[in-house]
């Protein structure tokens, strides 16, 4: 609210070109803020904004700004302009802005950014998407083993300003082979002995990530030893990059995105919501919703040969949804739990006949509870049932044998999956349902006629 009752105050200060008034906007609070307050205005007049300030601000205000405007203004402002803003940014972030836009003015933008910024841009740009080359930074800190703490102090006052963070100094030797690691904390307990080397504090040991591991094993290292930065190698052990924790937080949550619009059946949007066309919507929903269509359409066949079954005992098609939501539900909460049990690792390949045994004794108890349920309801006035006590076991035996089947559906598939080297997030609930809506009515008109041929020779 508050962002949308400054912007007339913001359009009233760029329409009378007051600059002084504009750039004491831009300094005056965090760019983050300051990006925040920038809500609402054109990627024209967010660039005019930016204008006003010097280099530094400007570029770490536009850091904040929302990509779909980072990408406008790259694409519609001045390349000259544009080039020295993106020779300023983190290299990281510079790469995935690139990668968002036109090509063509990319090939325009490029030639004049500065030569050294233009090569670690290509650099990082031949990395393929979802690697730890194509997020991390090459801005890091680094030194050489042989130098003392003064000299190091020295040189990282010399180095910071051009920095990401330097909570970790990297020690490599003359070829750039990484040797070790210094803390910051470190160098500072040892001012007192400042010729003190640094290939004597260093340690040695490194838990490292080569530049072509995936994106998603590298962010699960990192969380795993709860590091502020982890150091990028090549197949050579050169030193090439840092994947930092901010950078780690993107990968969650891009991972986590991902995994929910798998979850609901969707193909993963590349942009916004919004700002994804309606056709690409249609096209992303479409495909799994016809997928889903034809799987669900086997359900009608499997109910379709049953047809004599249900003109014989016409009441067994009021229990159909419930048995088959009953199924589905129970093998949705098994998808989800396994599924996020096997992304947290909390299980592994291993456990396989650990969950089942779990799930068995899981879906004996929810499924008896539910027959219980199920069997209490068939003796309900309004559903006018007219059969036998013994005939309407088939719902409470259906319901029991239907949810353990669920179970197993619900914590196997994932498993499969995640056995046959393909992500587990793609067996989601919806097709967890539709495979046991196929399930459920098989084994509900099995029982059924199972049961009626078992009256009949008891009758007979």
């Amino acid at each position: 609210m508050i962002n949308t009752l400054y912007l007339p105050e913001l359009r009233e200060m760029l329409a009378a070109e007051d600059t002084s008034g504009l750039q004491e906007f831009c300094t005056a609070l965090h760019p983050g803020r300051t990006a925040e307050f920038m809500e609402g205005l054109t990627a024209e007049e967010a660039w005019k904004v930016l204008l006003t300030t010097d280099s530094g601000t400007r570029t770490e205000i536009f850091g904040f700004l929302p990509e779909e405007i980072q990408t406008e203004i790259v694409e519609n402002s001045d390349p000259q302009q544009v080039s020295e803003l993106i020779a300023e940014m983190p290299p990281d972030d510079r790469v995935d802005l690139l990668n968002q836009v036109d090509p063509a003015v990319v090939e325009v933008t490029l030639p004049l950014v500065p030569t050294e910024e233009r090569r670690d841009i290509l650099r990082l740009r031949a990395y393929p998407e979802g690697t730890a080359g194509a997020v991390m930074t090459t801005e890091v800190a680094k030194l050489s083993e042989t130098m003392s703490v003064r000299e190091a102090l020295e040189e990282l006052g010399r180095q910071a300003e051009d920095l990401e963070t330097i909570y970790y100094i990297y020690i490599v030797d003359d070829e750039d082979h990484l040797r070790g690691v210094v803390g910051a904390r470190q160098l500072v307990q040892h001012l007192g002995k400042p010729q003190t080397k640094l290939s004597d504090l260093m340690e040695h040991s490194l838990v490292t990530v080569e530049a072509t591991d995936d994106q998603e094993l590298v962010a699960e290292k990192v969380a795993d030893f709860d590091f502020l930065a982890i150091p990028v190698v090549d197949d050579q052990n050169h030193l090439v990059g840092i994947i930092t924790h901010d950078d780690v937080m993107d990968v969650f949550r891009e991972e986590a995105e991902e995994d929910a619009y798998r979850a609901a059946a969707v193909e993963p949007l590349e942009d916004s919501y919004l700002q994804t066309s309606i056709l690409e919507l249609a096209w992303k929903r479409g495909v799994w919703l016809v997928i889903l269509f034809a799987a669900a359409l086997l359900t009608a066949v499997a109910l379709s040969e049953y047809e004599d079954v249900i003109d014989r005992v016409p009441w067994l098609v009021f229990f159909i949804p419930l048995i088959m939501s009953s199924g589905g539900n129970s093998g949705g909460q098994s998808a989800t739990l396994i599924i996020r049990a096997l992304s947290n690792k909390d299980v592994t390949l291993a456990d396989t006949t650990t969950i089942f045994k779990r799930e068995l004794i899981t879906g004996l108890l929810l499924g008896s509870g539910l027959a219980i349920l199920g069997y209490a309801t068939s003796f309900l006035p309004i559903l006018d049932i007219t059969s036998t006590p013994y005939e309407l076991l088939v719902v409470p035996i259906t319901l029991l044998v239907i949810v353990v089947f669920g179970t197993f559906c619900g914590a196997g598939l994932p498993l499969l999956f995640r056995r046959i080297g393909v992500d587990e997030a793609l067996m989601s609930t919806p097709f967890v349902t539709v495979l046991i809506d196929i399930g459920g009515v098989i084994i509900y008109m099995t029982v059924a006629v199972w049961m009626i041929a078992e009256l009949q020779k008891v009758v007979g």
